[in-house]
């Protein structure tokens, strides 16, 4: 097709362009500019424009170390390169015509530090030819999306991706999309969003489904978030207030928070576990824009009637690990003390996992706190909220330094890692090249099964048989295979992280 298409949508006419065998549309304004007196505000809907918006190429990124661009304090909010402009969204569709095609809406991880729908590895031709149209969308991270800062809502990154969900049913129709059939996926930060939005009054009814991925399992009081905040903002000499950070370009912001998140082990006597995390913030639990952490609201019912699919990977930590490598003695002291779920933790692994070295025991640690355990225990949340829910587990790797690692799941699902990529990897399993497709495959045909149906494909989770889709060369399903873990954790109970006593 070599006509660029438009698309009219409730706030202006869009072009696009078809890039074979999807329709795609990129930097389509779901807000108005976070800039000026809006900065640290409630998203405010894009207001409407004239004539014919070029929609080809992605908007610019929010905020974040490396993409600050040059958004200005003054109160008209204006930018000189046109930076502000970033709260956007892209839209992947295989047919224009249809308006009864599935929806999945994409919301992207990034440790709420960075979010960049342009990253190539999130191109979701692949993924919309199978049948669905697909949104993604930038939403603030950082200072400018999850600070605690007095007098602003909380939250406000998430409160963007509620902007973009209300976008997707005022608009999506005209793009091949049901509204009435609205998946949410997103992996890590995003999977962790997913869970704040099954539980926020204010995105009730805006998806039907809903996907977790490898769910961050951190929300934040408001006092620790607030301690948080005054440590950036006194880097920077001034006030955790709007009035404070708002003289300040966001350069300045990132700048000050690499070095908080440098410092954070400093912390842990009074921040606690959320020193052992990558980044200084996460979801706060205020009690008006999230209510209340997602495991309790879910197990009392807060999902029943949103159909949830649930999972991660086999070695999540090991992103991280595999990076930094094996940390010091009493540093791997301290882990066990704050993160295991009771002080006969180190004893609990070492049996647990005998044939473990310490850094092994540490990774797996990790990854149980932070990511494993968080999912599996929502699992079980949405089963006693009285709502249908499916688990997953990503085993499949395909190289042995990072195994089924952290963020794994996205280049299977996206089919953004080629088998090429695959055979230069200097530790590349022998079969993975071949193999990588396939499992791709798998996972999209589940996906899109569940987003089409509500059903992927398997039995239901329940506590008892805890049936689970292990993706490896070859899908199977069995019993929740982490049973060493679970075990352990059976009796913890996830909750809001706080400054500790």
């Amino acid at each position: 097709m070599d006509i660029d298409p438009e698309i009219r949508t409730a706030t202006g006419v869009v072009r696009g362009r078809w890039e074979d065998p999807v329709a795609v549309f990129r930097g389509i304004r779901y807000a108005e500019p976070p800039v000026g007196g809006r900065r640290f505000a409630a998203p405010v809907p894009a207001q409407r424009w004239d004539g014919i918006r070029d929609a080809r190429r992605f908007g610019p990124p929010v905020p974040q170390p490396g993409n600050t661009g040059s958004v200005m304090t003054s109160v008209s909010g204006s930018t000189d390169d046109g930076s502000g402009d970033c709260l956007t969204l892209n839209v992947w569709s295989p047919d224009l015509g249809s308006a009864t095609l599935p929806v999945m809406v994409w919301i992207q991880g990034g440790t709420y530090l960075e979010n960049n729908t342009a990253n190539p590895h999130l191109d979701a031709a692949t993924l919309a030819g199978t049948g669905v149209v697909v949104v993604s969308m930038n939403y603030r991270v950082g200072v400018d999306g999850f600070a605690r800062i007095t007098s602003a809502p909380d939250n406000r990154g998430i409160l963007d991706q509620i902007a973009a969900l209300h976008w997707v049913q005022d608009n999506i129709a005209a793009f091949g999309g049901d509204p009435s059939n609205v998946t949410v996926f997103g992996q890590s930060a995003g999977g962790a969003s997913i869970a704040a939005l099954l539980v926020m009054p204010s995105a009730a009814g805006l998806f039907r489904r809903a996907i977790s991925q490898s769910m961050a399992g951190t929300y934040f009081t408001p006092r620790l978030a607030a301690a948080i905040s005054a440590t950036i903002a006194a880097e920077l000499g001034v006030q955790a207030t709007i009035a404070g950070f708002s003289q300040l370009p966001p350069r300045a912001l990132t700048d000050a928070t690499t070095a908080v998140i440098a410092k954070m082990p400093e912390f842990v006597d009074i921040w606690g576990p959320m020193t052992f995390t990558p980044t200084p913030f996460s979801p706060i639990v205020d009690g008006e824009v999230l209510p209340s952490a997602p495991w309790s609201a879910v197990a009392d019912g807060a999902a029943r009637g949103v159909e949830l699919l649930i999972g991660h990977t086999r070695d999540e930590f090991r992103l991280y690990t595999s990076r930094t490598g094996s940390a010091t003695p009493a540093r791997t002291t301290a882990a066990f003390h704050h993160l295991a779920p009771n002080a006969d933790g180190d004893r609990l692994y070492r049996t647990a996992y005998p044939d473990a070295t310490p850094s092994q025991r540490l990774e797996v640690l990790h990854t149980d706190w932070l990511f494993r355990m968080p999912s599996l225990h929502l699992a079980d949340a949405a089963h006693a909220g009285g709502g249908p829910v499916w688990l997953y587990d990503l085993a499949w790797s395909f190289n042995s330094e990072q195994g089924a690692s952290h963020s794994l799941d996205v280049l299977l699902l996206f089919g953004t890692l080629s088998p090429a990529e695959v055979r230069a990897h200097r530790a590349a399993h022998p079969n993975a090249a071949s193999e990588i497709d396939q499992v791709g495959q798998y996972m999209r045909a589940d996906w899109v099964n569940f987003a089409t149906t509500g059903n992927p494909g398997w039995a239901p989770y329940d506590p008892r048989a805890r049936t689970t889709r292990v993706y490896n060369a070859g899908p199977i399903t069995q019993p929740y295979p982490e049973e060493a873990s679970r075990r352990i954790w059976s009796a913890h109970r996830f909750d809001t992280l706080d400054l500790t006593p």
